[in-house]
């Protein structure tokens, strides 16, 4: 695992999580908020994803 493998799954987790608070409690800034750092994340740790499966050198 790379760097942005861990920090990217690190932010989805972190976003899944305010995403889940803003809908108990009804915060639809604190679920949007959690969303949007859950995207940022997924899409982090796909990079770090393809850069792993490159051969070194590449």
């Amino acid at each position: 695992m790379n760097k942005d493998q861990v920090k990217g799954r690190y932010k989805e987790a972190k976003g899944r999580v305010k995403e889940v608070a803003g809908q108990a409690v009804g915060k639809k800034g604190l679920e949007h908020r959690g969303k949007t750092q859950k995207d940022a994340g997924k899409a982090q740790a796909d990079r770090g994803d393809v850069t792993a499966d490159r051969p070194k050198g590449s």
